[in-house]
């Protein structure tokens, strides 16, 4: 063989390779194209009414400007609004109270590694879990199965060391640690036992404010990924959950305005938070990636402050009124959601699961195990099948409720009932128990039979 025709064939095996390995890039790059970033920032102790678009006491620009691009969910709610159980329920699309978790983690200093807490003013002395069981599958844990990297942020309050997110799917976090809230929003954040071991080397300093460490984090994650595959970033927020310490430029802000002491504080706290928000989504423009990426707002109960118009809230014992239990939700996902829509479907926080999953791999997912449903047929702008929503807790009197339609039927242990038509009676005034109703007859039943189904005898 000449030398030129030897030549000739070399020239055409590097093409060859040359266009199958082109080839191959485009198509990772097409695979990691094909499905979208997905952002999840959830925030604690925020209110339903803590909102600019529904309260101008609060400043929420960039949460109001969201709120024109996405899917508004105006009956969003929490299965037990709580801190830790509203956390396992997000991660494992499941009711909380069936894997016995029907209150916030409390650990005993004298048994740190007990498996269950009591509380002292519940009057049927329920445990409740400390930590979520290795063995649930999170979200994280799915996600990572379809290609997926997990970053997680912030707070976690499902357990100690050997139960935080990097046991539980993700692969890297920040700023996790045992406890379920700050001492401080000021630097030291944490007491000296609880302060997250990333922090010792990130070196927050004195003047630093928790709710901004935590979103240079979340921009520092978003400005230097350079994976070859989709993330979900997780950002769990300690704030707008106590202690109510605003940071001292929005406070003198609103204090300006006429706010008085702790709920000054609390308004700059949501601003600040909001600020964050509008981090996050810049960076995401800056990367390029924005109209790849769903983005989802989410609180885990209702707020410590006034929720009206809606009745009860995070304290008084009123938790499953719907100033406890309904919480904002809206989910931006380019190309599926329409801009500027409002649902009044009720939902669960359970519901993110399958519809997270559903995102990530493009198909339809069922699970006999969870108790959400996918969400996706409302983002296209279609109905789910109607069905209950249920509720537990474990503090007080009141321990639980159903959703049905516009209807709500509310429990208490001493045999109390409480019956509202929540879409016309939106401050839950006109209790219509005992008038007669047939819906009356029917949720009592319902209820009963749902908690002989799921809630677990010790």
């Amino acid at each position: 063989m000449s030398h030129r025709k030897i030549f000739f064939n070399v020239i055409v095996a590097v093409a060859a390779i040359s266009f199958i390995s082109c080839k191959g890039q485009k198509k990772a790059e097409e695979s990691k194209s094909d499905k979208p970033n997905i952002v999840l920032l959830f925030v604690d102790d925020y209110g339903w009414s803590d909102v600019g678009y529904r309260n101008n006491t609060f400043n929420t620009p960039n949460i109001d400007q969201l709120k024109t691009e996405s899917l508004d969910f105006s009956r969003a709610y929490i299965p037990t609004p709580t801190c830790s159980p509203s956390r396992l329920s997000l991660l494992t699309g499941k009711e909380a109270i069936r894997l016995g978790m029907p209150r916030h983690i409390a650990i005993d200093p004298k048994n740190p590694d007990a498996e269950y807490n009591l509380w002292p003013t519940d009057p049927v002395q329920r445990p409740s879990r400390n930590y979520l069981p290795l063995e649930e599958i999170t979200y994280a844990e799915r996600l990572k199965e379809l290609g997926y990297y997990n970053y997680f942020i912030g707070k976690w309050h499902l357990g100690h060391e050997g139960h935080y997110p990097t046991d539980q799917g993700f692969d890297e976090a920040y700023g996790t640690t045992d406890a379920g809230n700050p001492k401080n929003y000021y630097y030291p954040f944490f007491k000296p036992d609880e302060d997250p071991k990333d922090f010792l080397n990130s070196g927050p300093k004195e003047g630093d404010y928790l709710t901004d460490i935590l979103t240079d984090n979340a921009v520092d994650f978003i400005n230097d990924y350079d994976k070859n595959q989709p993330f979900m970033l997780s950002f769990w927020y300690y704030s707008v959950h106590g202690p109510s310490i605003g940071r001292k430029d929005l406070l003198k802000k609103h204090q300006d305005a006429g706010l008085k002491g702790k709920y000054a504080h609390h308004a700059a706290m949501v601003e600040a938070m909001d600020e964050s928000v509008g981090r996050v989504r810049k960076a995401l423009e800056n990367k390029g990636i924005a109209e790849n990426t769903v983005i989802i707002v989410l609180s885990d109960q209702g707020g410590a402050y006034t929720n009206a118009p809606l009745s009860g809230g995070k304290k008084g014992g009123n938790t499953l009124g719907e100033g406890g239990a309904r919480v904002p939700l809206m989910i931006k996902y380019p190309g599926v959601t329409k801009a500027n829509t409002e649902t009044d479907i009720p939902v669960q926080s359970i519901d993110l699961y399958p519809t997270l999953i559903e995102i990530a791999s493009g198909k339809a997912y069922k699970d006999s195990t969870i108790q959400g449903v996918s969400l996706l047929p409302i983002l296209q702008g279609n109905d789910i099948e109607k069905r209950n929503l249920y509720f537990f807790r474990s503090y007080e009197d009141q321990y639980a409720a159903v959703i049905s339609g516009d209807w709500k039927l509310i429990k208490y242990h001493s045999g109390k009932f409480h019956l509202f038509n929540v879409v016309k009676d939106i401050s839950e005034q006109d209790d219509l128990i005992g008038t007669g109703l047939e819906i009356e007859t029917k949720l009592k039943k319902e209820i009963a039979a749902w908690e002989e189904e799921a809630v677990p005898t010790y």
